[in-house]
């Protein structure tokens, strides 16, 4: 279960505000989220200035001026570096040592991810491969994961919403509501099982859905 207070879920930095890293704060101001956008070049800074909720210029490899600018206090992260690999992997660590729950890593390579994986990134993005859009819904953890197939059809990790808590799958009408179907489900400390129409869905589950990328992320949304 996630316990981080509203507050703490609204907030993310992403440091590197390059394409990505430029393009994925305006999905995430537009769904309330509060972003703290750090480069080191003041060109960059400037032109995304009036988007974000703050921009500020910064050696993002420097343990003492991400303290002093509280990235030590977020519990949402995204690197954005793209082709200086050192920067990227550095900042990664560092945000590793800050122990920050929820970083998302953006690589230029599989081999980039690998070592971003390594480092302890929770979630690693190839851009060519994941729209900003499907990010913005990792990065403020509606999703746990997310994968799109062709034809505008989804799978999605995500947690039961409260709504369906309490009561079996074919009296929650989810399906019927949202469109999704629910395929899959995992209680705290167990795998996860099929289910069936007359399951309970708990507090604290995780489940899988499936069907339009819409409607998964209605249902995703609700969480």
């Amino acid at each position: 279960m996630d316990l981080l207070s509203d507050e703490q879920a609204s907030r993310v930095v992403v440091v590197g505000l390059g394409r990505f890293g430029s393009s994925l704060p305006l999905e995430l101001t537009a769904r309330g989220t509060e972003v703290l956008g750090i480069d080191s070049n003041p060109k960059i800074v400037q032109q995304h200035a009036h988007e974000l909720t703050h921009a500020v210029v910064a050696d993002t490899t420097d343990v003492e001026v991400m303290r002093q600018l509280g990235v030590d206090q977020f519990h949402r992260a995204v690197v954005g570096i793209g082709t200086d690999l050192e920067a990227s992997i550095l900042t990664t660590s560092l945000l590793v040592d800050f122990e920050i729950p929820h970083i998302c890593a953006k690589a230029v390579s599989r081999q980039h991810g690998r070592i971003l994986e390594r480092m302890g990134a929770h979630h690693v993005v190839l851009p060519e491969h994941e729209m900003e859009e499907r990010v913005a819904h990792l990065v403020t953890g509606r999703m746990l994961n997310f994968i799109e197939f062709e034809d505008d059809y989804a799978m999605v990790k995500t947690r039961a919403p409260e709504e369906a808590v309490g009561m079996p799958l074919d009296q929650s009408r989810l399906r019927s509501k949202y469109g999704a179907t629910v395929v899959g489900v995992k209680r705290p400390g167990e795998a996860f099982t099929h289910v069936a129409a007359d399951t309970v869905i708990n507090r604290g589950d995780v489940l899988i859905l499936a069907g339009r990328t819409s409607e998964v992320e209605s249902v995703a949304d609700l969480t």
